[in-house]
């Protein structure tokens, strides 16, 4: 194979086990040179004639479904001693507002190493996990919510999550209509197509799963751009350059009713990805905002074919206590539809929090359009308008 291989290992990973993140690469000019396309240093091309491939193990990041769906070692059972920390550092915490809790105050004497590993996972490993055995069919709700949110903050900050300035989110179904472009799929029973949200990581605890559907589903957005530069790479270009965003009227002050993001941002690093259909389709409602090219709509078909596609999608079905973690740089996740219980306690019911990393990845100057700050160890992303009270409510 032509050029140059240099092998590089994330400095602040070598306390690590450095074979988990060594990884070859070719020299930054003679990637550039080779592909035409935007540089990432941890991608090792190796060109056939005029074929260009990939070398699936390069990155944690870059994971295919094979490689997870007969393994579950990203499932991470809570132990008993776990448990019984998170019901002592409930009990002393009850005089404290729910928003008000923080890594400091919400003491996990060992679990909290055990959090530490799992945030490294996140952010500099394969980016999701799953967290099983919160009690919560034994717990009320308060106190599930409370260790919940504990956890969180042993991972980052919790930020807002909508206009009403809600810390703890609900994934429930209220009856909104799904086609109206200003509502949020999250709130109904209706299918969300593969998407991120606005923040560093995203957890979600499943307090009642559906009767039937509702299943979660992830996949690498690494991946994705890899897999379109070996199949579309003209397609690859435009996902690199911004689209019209809509903010569906969650308007932070002094900024307007949409923004501008690329879907990938290729760094000598990594690739970071912002993604959400659903919201760049609503800002064609606004009369100044251009028709999408002929050409984004079928990188957009692309993204969406590829991460639902039986090679990238990995299928999670939600049990009672079970909490997802993501990391939203780096996994895009959806949901199938779903049919509930006619019973109203027995209704599917997810809580959700988004976390700013104190030590999370750097992001691009754009993010600054949607994140208000992207400075690391600031908290960043988020839903901020004016007015609004950070709150976490207990019921949707």
């Amino acid at each position: 194979m032509a050029g140059r291989l240099i092998y590089w290992v994330k400095p602040s990973l070598r306390r690590r086990s450095p074979n988990r993140y060594l990884t070859p690469r070719l020299s930054a000019c003679e990637d550039k040179r080779r592909s035409g396309l935007p540089f990432v240093s941890r991608e090792l091309h190796v060109t056939r004639g005029n074929q260009m491939t990939l070398s699936r193990n390069f990155d944690p990041a870059v994971w295919y479904r094979a490689d997870w769906e007969q393994r579950d070692d990203w499932i991470i059972g809570l132990t008993d001693e776990e448990i019984q920390e998170l019901e002592v550092a409930v009990s002393r915490t009850q005089a404290v507002p729910i928003p008000e809790l923080s890594a400091s105050s919400f003491v996990l004497p060992a679990f909290a190493s055990r959090i530490r590993e799992l945030r490294d996972e996140l952010i500099y490993g394969r980016g999701f996990a799953v967290l099983r055995g919160l009690p919560v069919l034994e717990w009320d709700r308060e106190t599930s919510a409370r260790a919940y949110y504990g956890i969180g903050c042993h991972l980052g900050v919790p930020v807002s999550q909508n206009a009403q300035g809600h810390l703890l989110g609900h994934v429930y179904d209220l009856g909104l209509d799904p086609m109206d472009s200003l509502n949020r799929v999250y709130q109904t029973s209706y299918r969300q197509l593969f998407h991120t949200d606005s923040t560093d990581i995203v957890g979600l605890l499943c307090l009642q799963p559906a009767r039937t559907g509702g299943q979660s589903s992830i996949c690498s957005s690494s991946t994705i751009y890899h897999e379109i530069a070996q199949r579309r790479p003209d397609l690859l270009k435009v996902l690199c350059r911004r689209f019209h965003i809509d903010r569906k009227g969650e308007i932070p002050e002094g900024d307007d009713e949409t923004y501008e993001l690329a879907v990938f941002y290729p760094e000598e690093e990594r690739v970071t990805c912002i993604y959400a259909r659903d919201f760049i389709d609503a800002a064609q409602r606004h009369p100044h905002i251009p028709p999408l090219t002929a050409e984004q709509a079928d990188a957009l078909d692309l993204v969406d074919e590829l991460a639902s596609s039986d090679e990238l999608r990995l299928d999670i079905d939600f049990l009672p206590g079970d909490i997802q973690f993501l990391h939203n740089h780096q996994i895009l996740h959806a949901r199938t539809s779903y049919q509930d219980w006619p019973e109203p306690e027995r209704r599917r019911h997810l809580l959700r929090l988004w976390l700013s990393a104190a030590d999370g990845r750097s992001l691009p100057a754009d993010f600054e359009a949607r994140y208000g700050t992207i400075e690391p160890g600031q908290p960043r992303g988020g839903i901020r308008v004016p007015g609004a009270t950070l709150q976490a409510p207990l019921e949707p």
